[in-house]
Order: structure tokens, then sequence, then C-alpha cells
């Protein structure tokens, strides 16, 4: 064997000797390693405080941990006790910790008499600055508010984390509207532990008192400064208040104009203002600074916009109307208005659709004129409705309005009788009132829609009509994971003559979002072949859903209700079931399996959540 192999050869074997060492130094330390249990002797729910913080527990199982880190662990422990039960109000516990080292596995003892607890003595509650007076015909600020929402009155018991979270809360009170640049020059808390009080300081500061100024928009390149303008509801020289921002940026953020909106008020003038005033104000300066008169400050509305015009496309499928294609083009400036069009083909149904939307009045008032054409084929009825439609809408989420006035021409053939041709110029009110815990996944409260409307004059009318119908849904929590939903539709059109009336104002029932166990628009009135609308509508059902994971869950639900040319012919047909619910991005996806009782079949339903 060369030299150089006899090198190699004695590299490897030191190589192999080290890491020989190291796992001989690694067995060493685990073996060394203590593992102990720890027991705390203290009422509740201390004892779930010290359980949640103490090292003891923290570095309980730790391979690192030895006898002597043990001993220091222990040591160090009833200091630690004692400052987390300062946080809950308790600042002369008596504490004692001991290693009992005898047992089977050696065990820490930590027992606490957490004694009397600190209670809030004097509070004293400065507010400087508020006494500004107001103008003709406007409120002061309510300080008597202020001092009635402190939450530590004389008697409560003091803890850390209320005594934080109330200096929190009175600053945000004020910030939010008015005085944004408020601040808390002084906050004490004096804990006696003898007396078991602890007296309390707070010093708030007013700063300036700030009214909004003119409006000043940036970002605008494409679209019409009256899209912002008609949408702000902040006069000049109203009160400073973040709920204002807020609102008006939420409603910036719906016309879909813009990718991104930020309100603002622009405080960097008065920042500067107050600079100034302060440096005038030192020691040796030739005068006091007199009082500085704030201006209004500007209120700043900064818009990235969205591009003008926009296509997209996608497929689908519905259980109600087959296969779907849909193609979509907006543009978001033609001819100084909001265009949207979209082409929709499904299996029973084809759509083609185009709206004009003008800007939002200053008053709220959203309006808009748009043309349609839909062929549709379903249970041996086929239609084809032409519409010309002008709608304006007004109010918000939780209460929406609208009225609509449309023009139909309908061409409607029923296998087996011969076609027919109508047109109507309907006018409908429309109310939707929505109280939900959540508008997305909601699981308390309700939504209910009514409508009234018809042709009551003969003007390019071939039959006279006045239409009412209205639908509801109620949501009631049962335990922490279900939800008990209750839905309800009804409907009724009185009319001398059935025939000239559009068929999309007659009632059929049926489908997804009707009674499951049925085809879409399968229930109604037989008229030869084909199953047409009726006079009347009555449909109601009852769902149990239960939460079996944050997102998913299953659900059980009886449905049952008919349409018919009288109430005495409205004989409900009942479906009943099973379902699966999933919590997707876009709201509750649905699928259903339905027994339909009057036809003996089974029927899978699947839908998107259930709005109107």
């Amino acid at each position: 064997m060369g030299r150089a192999a006899l090198v190699a050869a004695g590299a490897a074997t030191l190589a192999s000797a080290a890491r020989a060492a190291d796992a001989t130094a690694a067995e060493t330390a685990v073996a060394a390693a203590v593992r102990y249990e720890v027991k705390i002797v203290a009422p509740a729910p201390l004892d779930a405080l010290l359980e949640k913080n103490l090292d003891l527990l923290r570095f309980q199982g730790n391979a690192r941990i030895d006898r002597e880190q043990l001993q220091r662990l222990v040591r160090a422990a009833p200091e630690q006790v004692k400052a987390l039960l300062a946080t809950a109000g308790f600042y002369t516990p008596q504490v004692s910790a001991r290693l009992d080292a005898d047992a089977a596995t050696p065990t820490v003892v930590v027992s606490v008499e957490p004694g009397e607890p600190v209670l809030v003595g004097k509070v004293e509650l400065e507010l400087r600055g508020f006494d500004a007076p107001a103008r003709d015909g406007e409120a002061r600020f309510n300080t008597r508010a202020l001092r009635a929402a402190w939450p530590l009155h004389e008697g409560a018991r003091f803890r850390q984390a209320d005594w934080e979270a109330a200096k929190r809360n009175l600053l945000r009170q004020v910030v939010q509207t008015r005085y944004p640049r408020a601040q808390l020059s002084e906050t004490l808390a004096t804990v006696d532990p003898d007396s078991h009080r602890a007296e309390l300081r707070v010093v708030l500061d007013s700063g300036p008192e700030l009214r909004f100024g003119a409006l000043r928009i940036e970002g605008l390149r494409r679209y019409p400064e009256a899209i912002v303008r008609n949408l702000n509801q902040i006069e000049p020289g109203a009160y400073y208040s973040e709920a204002a921002l807020q609102a008006l940026q939420s409603r910036l953020q719906d016309t879909g104009y813009f990718s991104a909106v930020e309100v603002s008020a622009d405080l960097s003038g008065l920042l500067n203002e107050q600079i100034d005033a302060a440096e005038e104000a030192q020691p040796g300066a030739a005068k006091a600074a007199p009082a500085a008169t704030v201006e209004p400050v500007p209120l700043v509305v900064r818009v990235v916009e969205n591009k003008r015009k926009n296509v997209s496309a996608g497929v689908g499928y519905s259980t109600n109307t087959g296969n779907r294609a849909q193609l979509n083009y907006d543009d978001l400036n033609l001819l100084g208005l909001k265009f949207k069009s979209a082409l929709t083909l499904e299996t029973k149904k084809q759509t083609a659709r185009g709206d004009f939307y003008f800007p939002t009045t200053p008053e709220g008032y959203n309006d808009s004129i748009g043309a349609s054409f839909e062929r549709s084929d379903i249970e041996n009825e086929t239609t084809r409705i032409e519409t010309l439609a002008a709608k304006r809408a007004w109010g918000t989420p939780l209460l929406e309005r609208s009225i609509t006035l449309e023009f139909l021409n309908e061409n409607k053939s029923v296998a087996g009788a011969a076609a027919s041709q109508s047109k109507s110029l309907p006018l409908t009110y429309s109310l939707t009132k929505r109280q939900l815990d959540n508008l997305l996944f909601p699981t308390s409260g309700y939504v209910v829609n009514a409508q009234l409307g018809g042709a009551p004059l003969p003007l390019l009318t071939d039959e006279l009509f006045v239409r009412g119908s209205a639908k509801f849904v109620y949501y009631q929590p049962l335990g922490k994971s279900g939800t008990l939903i209750l839905r309800g539709e009804a409907g009724v059109l009185a009319s001398k003559e059935k025939p000239g009336v559009p068929a999309v104002y007659l009632f059929r029932a049926g489908g997804d979002q009707s009674v499951r166990g049925y085809a879409y628009r399968e229930l109604g009135v037989q008229e030869g072949q084909a199953t047409v609308g009726g006079r009347y509508l009555a449909t109601a059902g009852a769902e149990y859903q239960h939460w079996l994971t944050p997102t998913w869950g299953a659900a059980l639900f009886y449905d049952a209700g008919n349409a018919a040319d009288s109430v005495k012919q409205l004989h409900p047909k009942s479906g009943y079931g099973l379902g699966v619910r999933y919590k997707s991005p876009v709201g509750p996806i649905n699928v259903d399996a339905a027994y339909g009782h009057a036809i003996q079949k089974y029927r899978l339903h699947f839908s998107l959540g259930f709005t109107f």
C-alpha cells in the first residue's frame, strides 16, 4: 500500500471515529435529558393562564433540559407566576414551587394562593380640548357619552388586558370622528397592594377639530368625474368621519370602474401647521404663538381605473337548463356610459342581452336601459321574447328597490296547439330586504323579496293584467353546527283572459331553487302535451344543514308546491332528499339528491347559493 493510500485510510478512520464520538455524545445528552411532569394547584381560571404561559410547561419534553436546567426553571417559577397573576389583577399572591424528585417521574408542583384581587379605585378621566363652541344648529361633541362608555368603573376588577383595551377603545371612539389627531398624553395606573386598589388616570387631548373640505380626485384618465362626484355624500364643512370615508370607498369600489380605490382626508397640511406652531412656541420665542385656525382638510379620492374593454367566456352546466356556454363583452365608456352584454347558450334556453348603465345620480339612483332576446324550450312550451327595458334602482344591499318599464313582444308555441303572438308594456316595482349575519354565508336572519306590477293600460298591450309575488328565506341557527332554513314563494296574476299575458309573467314551479325532485318548471298547468304557466303559485320548503367541518356540511330537506289556474287546483307536489354543502370562495355550493313523490323518480340538483 502506498503512502497516499495510507493517508487516505487514516483520514477515513479518523472521520469514522469522529462520527462515532458525535453519536455517543448525542446519546449521552438524550440520556441526561429529564422527563418531568408539572402539577399546578390554582383556582380556575388562573390555572389555565399558568398552563398556557409558564416556562415549566413550555419547555416540557425538550431534549436539552437536564436536571440542572430544570432546577433553574423551578427556582424562577414563583416570580414568573406572580408576574402572570398581576395581569389578571392579583398582586399579593402566595406562590411556591417544589420538585418532587423521588417520584417515578420527577414532578414539579406549583401551588398558588392568589389572595384578594385588585379593584379599581379612583378614576380620573380628563378630556382636554373637546369644549370648542359648535356652529349654529350643530351638536357639540358628546363627552358625556365618552365618560359613560369607559368600562373600568370604581369597584371593577383591575386586569392589565382590560386596562389596555379601555385606553384603545377610548382613543378609537374619538379619532374616528371629528378629532383624528387626538392622542393619549398621559395614562397611569397606580396599584396599592396593601389596599388592593388601583387608581387610574387618563388624559386625552383632542387635537384640532377637523372638517372636510373640497373634493380632490386623482387617477382618472378615461372616465368622467361625475362617477365619483355623484357618489360623494360628504359635504364640504361636514365633520371628519372615518365611517363616511369607508362608505364612499365602498360605493366607488362597487361601480366596477376601478381596480383600486383609496378615500382619505389629506392631513399633511394640518400636520405641517402643527409642527410650525410647536416650533414657534419653543422657550425663547419672542411671543407665544396664537392659536391657529384650522382650515378644512381636502377630501382625496385616489383611483386606479379598470381597463375600458373586457371580454370573457366560460362554460358550465346547470341541472335546471343543461349545458351552458357564455360570452361576455363589457365597455366601461361606450357613448359615455357603462355597457354590459352577454350571449348565453344553454340546452333549454338561449339569451342575448345588452344594457347601458348611467352614472349614479347625486340622489343615489342607478338608471339603465337595455334590450334582450330569449328563446326557451321547456316542458314542450317554446317561447321567443324580445324585450326593451328601462330601469331605475336605488338603496343598499340591505334594502334594494327598483322600478322597471318593459316592452315585450312574445311568440309562443305549445306542442299540439297553434302558435300565438302577444305584446305587453308592464311596469313592475320590486323590493328586496336583507337582514342577515353574513351576506355570502348566512346562518341567521332573513331575505324577503316582493314584486307588484302589470300592464293595466291598453297601451301596446294585448291583455291587461296585474301581478303580485313574494318570496322569502329564513335562517335559524340550531346548536353550534346546525342551521334551519325555511323557504317560501307565492304569486297571483289577475287578468280577464290568460292568452295574451306574457309567459314570463305566469307561474311555474320545480327545479333547483323551487321544489326539488322535479325538473325545471315541470310543475304547472297541463295544456296538451306541454306544461305552461298558471295564474297562482305556492311553494314552501324546510331544510336542516349540519356542518361537519368549517367548509363541508350535509343537508336534509323537504319541499312542496305547485302552480295552477285556480286556488282549488293548487295541489302541492312534494320532494325530499339529502344534500352536500360546500363553502366555496364565491358562495355555498349545493348538491342535492331529491325524490319527487308525485312522479316517483330521483333527481340530482346542483346550485350555487340561494339569493334573490
